[in-house]
């Protein structure tokens, strides 16, 4: 197996992890056509799986999004890289890695790595292949890019701290909520000690020492992912977990990936998740974290889980502000957020307005980029509701 091949076969699952997604929506393997560099071929330029993705600054790069090495000692019921599935394993070393994705790099395929890998011979182990190839990267080739490194089940905090010096962004999927949910996903693996743990460590560093010492002046951000259904856990578990993160560890984000089964895995007959279920969870995470919203706000049915039919955003205004709707000319920013159509921007934009003149009717909302047509039964505009001005007119 020749490198590019060796790329191909660790890349080709990994629409799997959702990082630096923008929507959390699962982005699909593309190859970008490279400048003309006679050193690439037609078959390279496909070997080469790249992802279009947002970076957190709101960026959007080439991200390569691969594996060090799919041998894994694991065995994670859902993963097509656990122990003992019958499939043909590769495996870079750091420095092969490295040189072949400058090669890429400096032939505009591709601007920035997620960089993961599969167990072998203990997390602390993989984890230094992972730091070696960072190491590579960026004090012997020069990469100033975008690296997201992960962390290995099993690390060390050293390793953890020194992964921080190298890095734009770190991140270890916890993959369910808690420690009962993990044993049905993953029964080799402890919740608190090696996934839980190294996550309140990020923290302790960013609080504990200076942001000179990591990437470019700052430490990086952190992410976690979690298989969506994969334990039969609600959705009330999986927000609870990362309401508790994002509030103190300043985890930047939660990506879900909706359980789908892999044949030959003790979870092949499991039927898949909705991706529905995916999606509502994306949106009442960025209410956790962006609109001021509580978790006992969500608008979760009996069984714990969130309603498929309509986002969450809007359940709640439909229980809440259809019969008191809110006079956009004095609402305070924290209630403008909580009215469907109206994001930060949108309402940072009213309040810039409002110090101008009155906001009178849904025209004077759509030049300030909002949806005014799913904000308008919600709100007044100058004491009345927008339909009874459409009557007047």
């Amino acid at each position: 197996m020749d490198q590019l091949e060796t790329l191909q076969s660790l890349s080709e699952q990994m629409e799997l992890e959702h990082a630096e997604e923008s929507r959390g929506e699962p982005a699909r393997p593309a190859c970008f056509t490279p400048k003309a560099r006679p050193e690439f071929t037609e078959r390279e330029k496909r070997a080469a799986f790249v992802h279009p993705a947002q970076l957190p600054n709101g960026k959007q790069i080439k991200l390569l999004k691969t594996l060090l090495s799919s041998a894994c000692e694991r065995d994670c019921f859902y993963c097509p890289f656990r122990a003992g599935r019958d499939f043909r394993r590769a495996a870079f070393k750091p420095q092969e890695f490295a040189e072949l994705f400058m090669k890429l790099h400096q032939s505009n395929m591709a601007e920035g790595i997620f960089l993961s890998s599969g167990i072998a011979a203990g997390g602390a182990n993989t984890q230094n292949k992972i730091l070696d190839t960072a190491e590579i990267l960026r004090n012997k080739l020069g990469f100033r890019g975008y690296l997201h490194l992960k962390i290995m089940p099993g690390a060390e905090k050293g390793q953890v701290e020194r992964l921080m010096q190298l890095a734009d962004r770190v991140s270890i999927n916890l993959e369910a909520p808690n420690t009962e949910r993990l044993a049905r996903l993953a029964p080799n693996k402890t919740f608190i000690e090696e996934l839980f743990r190294p996550l309140k460590w990020v923290e302790e560093i960013r609080q504990s020492q200076p942001a000179y010492k990591g990437w470019k002046g700052r430490w990086p951000s952190t992410v976690t992912q979690f298989v969506a259904g994969g334990s039969d856990e609600s959705d009330l578990e999986l927000l609870t977990t990362t309401d508790w993160l994002m509030k103190n560890v300043r985890l930047k984000r939660a990506y879900f990936s909706a359980f789908h089964p892999i044949s030959d895995t003790p979870m092949e007959n499991k039927p898949a998740v909705d991706p529905m279920r995916e999606h509502r969870l994306y949106q009442a995470s960025f209410l956790l974290r962006d609109y001021g919203f509580d978790l006992e706000e969500m608008p979760f049915v009996q069984d714990g889980n969130l309603p498929l039919a309509e986002d969450p955003k809007l359940a709640w205004a439909q229980q809440n502000l259809q019969g008191k709707p809110l006079e956009i000319n004095n609402a305070e920013r924290g209630e403008l957020l909580r009215i469907p159509g109206i994001g930060p921007k949108g309402a940072d934009a009213i309040l810039r307005a409002r110090k101008l003149s009155k906001l009178r009717d849904l025209a004077a909302l759509r030049k300030l980029g909002i949806v005014a047509a799913r904000a308008a039964p919600f709100l007044l505009l100058d004491g009345r509701r927008p339909e009874s001005q459409a009557m007047m007119f």
